[in-house]
């Protein structure tokens, strides 16, 4: 294939679209997690049990909120993939794979967050079970889904790693932004050891955060070199010697 031809089959990115599909996951995501923390109690299960019960239909459309920022990240994962894929297409795909294995965890790890209403309301638990029982294995469940979601954090990290290294050497985007990106994904990895993150999110969630709205906007605002990014799709032909 020519290098005319392969430019012709290569559809330009998008990158305020991506910058918008960023945006946009962090917004659902955000509002779906305020949902559910305004029903459940932390540390008490007895309120907890009573709040899931009596709001069951606001947890549940937080929790499909949320599902929904997941799906969105899917989406967020492929724009950056295609975007990034003429950098070097091995880290790419493995930017990718780490991100939507982190999406599958939390995916996976949200029905932790729908057991506690099986628990409470099945009529053979409630009846085998004491409601206390009851109510304090649904907040076991959620507190075990908390677990399970840090784990995301390390894979979303890799990504953002990876993400800063191909945002580095593209050439059609800021250094700085993949040196902030790597920054952010080496300091998410700390979840590898969640006590110690927690312990200083004060520190590790800004740190992990603030590159990443850097990029978003820089990405709605700026966009990218175009040129340079189609250089790095069709490379000029040397000429014959």
């Amino acid at each position: 294939m020519s290098t005319e031809e392969s430019m012709k089959g290569s559809v330009q990115p998008n990158p305020r679209l991506i910058g918008v599909v960023y945006l946009s996951y962090f917004l659902i995501a955000t509002l779906g997690d305020f949902i559910i923390k305004r029903v459940v109690i932390a540390g008490d299960p007895a309120a907890t049990a009573a709040h899931l019960l009596a709001h069951e239909s606001t947890y549940r459309t937080g929790f499909a909120i949320y599902m929904v920022g997941n799906m969105a990240y899917v989406a967020l994962t492929a724009l950056f993939y295609r975007l990034l894929e003429p950098v070097n297409r091995t880290i790419a795909l493995l930017m990718a794979f780490f991100s939507l294995v982190g999406c599958i965890t939390q995916i996976v790890a949200g029905l932790l967050e729908l057991a506690p209403l099986s628990l409470l309301r099945d009529a053979q638990m409630t009846g085998a079970f004491q409601a206390e029982q009851l109510r304090a294995v649904a907040l076991m469940s959620l507190k075990i889904y908390s677990q399970a979601f840090t784990i995301s954090f390390v894979q979303f990290g890799l990504f953002d790693f990876m993400l800063g290294v191909l945002i580095f050497q593209s050439t059609f985007m800021p250094r700085i932004l993949g040196v902030l990106m790597m920054v952010a994904g080496t300091v998410a990895m700390t979840f590898l050891y969640a006590p110690f993150a927690l312990a200083n999110q004060w520190v590790v969630i800004p740190v992990a955060g603030l590159p990443e709205a850097a990029l978003m906007l820089w990405l709605i605002v700026k966009g990218v070199n175009v040129a340079r990014w189609k250089e790095r799709v069709a490379p000029p032909v040397a000429a014959p010697a």
